[in-house]
This record gives structure tokens, sequence and C-alpha cells, in this order.
């Protein structure tokens, strides 16, 4: 069977398709500061459940972005980290950010709280 050319009618729809949703973009920014274990994800947003958080990584590493690093130890020790192509997302996700720094400030007029202020450094960077 032959298969059908896929057909966009924009590169943003690509990206989306590979980091869209309310998840996959969050999880991607934290792992631009590094390794993460599941656990650590957990701590970092509080309101994934643990179905959204394992269907997303599984989804993220099918594509390429993220590598999954088992160790062979009692307890079992996974840990997730981006690929030389999952790095390449790293200015995009950090533009999101500041973006998103931007707007809360203009919608909310200081009235809004970032939970994880540390990580909203990036705009210096």
């Amino acid at each position: 069977m032959q298969k059908t050319e896929k057909i966009y009618n924009t590169a943003v729809e690509a990206t989306l398709e590979v980091i869209g949703g309310k998840w996959k973009p969050v999880i991607l920014f934290h792992l631009t500061f590094g390794k993460k274990r599941n656990n650590e994800f957990k701590s970092l947003i509080p309101a994934i459940t643990q179905k959204m958080l394992t269907q997303h990584l599984r989804e993220l590493e099918e594509e390429g972005v993220i590598l999954r690093i088992s160790y062979n130890q009692v307890p079992p020790r996974v840990e997730y980290e981006l690929t030389d192509y999952g790095w390449s997302l790293k200015e995009i996700l950090h533009l999101m950010c500041r973006w998103g720094d931007s707007h809360i400030e203009r919608k909310y007029e200081g009235k809004a709280t970032v939970l994880n202020p540390m990580l909203t450094d990036v705009n210096n960077s």
C-alpha cells in the first residue's frame, strides 16, 4: 500500500503536531534545564495526571524529541532528556515563556502569579 503525501497548510501545523497541547510544551520547557525523572515532572507540573504525563512522554519519545534513559537497578530508575533534535526547540520554548510573561502582565496587570518564578529568569538569558 502506498503512503499518501502529508499536506500541511503551514509549517506551524507540523510543529504543533509534535509539541502541541496543554502539557507537551511545559514538559519540554522543563527539560531545557536538564534531565528529569517522573517524580520531578509531577512536582514541577502538579496539575498533570500520571496518565497524561506518561502519554505525552511516550509521544515525545516516538517523535524523537526526548530520550528515555532506563537504568538497570532496583528500584527502577528512569530519566528523560532532550535529544539533539529536541534541543532545537529550546529557543521556541523560551520565547513562549517570555511571551507568556508579557501576556500575563498585559492581561492581568500584576494580578496574576507564576508559580515557578525562577523559571522566568529565562527572560534574562
